[in-house]
C-alpha cells in the first residue's frame, strides 16, 4: 500500500501546477495564497513570488511552511486526491540562482515558463522561493467505503523514494 501512495502522490504532483502555500502572518494568522510550483524530485518545492508580497514577509520572518496541492476541477464526493506538503521556506539568494533555476524550471506544467537568474535578482521585482520538504502526506477521503461519515485520513508518503 505504501508502494501505491508514494505513487499516487507523484502524480498529483506532476499534474497540477498549482500550491496552496500556507504561511503565519506576525500575528500568528494563518494566510493562504496560491502559488504556481514545480519541484525537483520530490525534495524541493520552487514558486516564483515578490519579494514584498505578504506570504514572502511572512517566510523571510517564520520559514514554517505548509502547503495542499489538489485537483480543484474534480466534482465535489468524487474523492477528491490531494497531497499535503511541510517543510521550511526561503529566498534563494543571488549566489544560488544559476543552480537553482537549473532545477526549478526543468519540470513545468501548462503554460509556465522558465526564469533565468537575472531575471530574479538585482532591481527584478520577482524572486525564487524554494521549500526543503520534510513531510507529505497523502490525503485518503474516508478510509470506511461502507461508511460514508468516516473521516477523511491523512497518510504519510515518500514519493522521493
Amino acid at each position: 500500500m505504501a508502494a501505491d501512495l508514494d505513487r499516487h502522490v507523484r502524480g498529483i504532483l506532476d499534474d497540477v501546477a498549482y500550491l496552496v502555500l500556507a504561511t503565519s502572518d506576525p500575528d500568528g494568522r494563518p494566510r493562504t495564497s496560491p502559488v504556481y510550483f514545480s519541484h525537483d524530485g520530490y525534495r524541493a518545492i520552487y514558486w516564483v513570488s515578490a519579494p514584498d508580497a505578504q506570504h514572502s514577509r511572512n517566510i523571510l520572518r517564520d520559514p514554517r511552511v505548509a502547503g495542499v496541492i489538489f485537483d480543484s476541477s474534480v466534482p465535489p464526493g468524487s474523492g477528491a486526491s490531494a497531497a499535503y506538503v511541510t517543510g521550511m521556506a526561503r529566498q534563494v539568494p543571488d549566489f544560488e540562482l544559476e543552480k537553482r533555476c537549473q532545477v526549478a524550471f526543468r519540470r513545468l506544467v501548462g503554460t509556465a515558463r522558465a526564469f533565468r537568474p537575472e531575471e530574479l535578482c538585482g532591481e527584478a521585482s520577482l524572486r525564487l522561493y524554494v521549500m526543503d520538504v520534510e513531510l507529505w502526506e497523502a490525503h485518503l477521503p474516508g478510509v470506511d467505503p461502507d461508511d460514508e461519515t468516516a473521516p477523511e485520513t491523512r497518510v504519510e508518503a515518500h514519493p522521493e523514494v
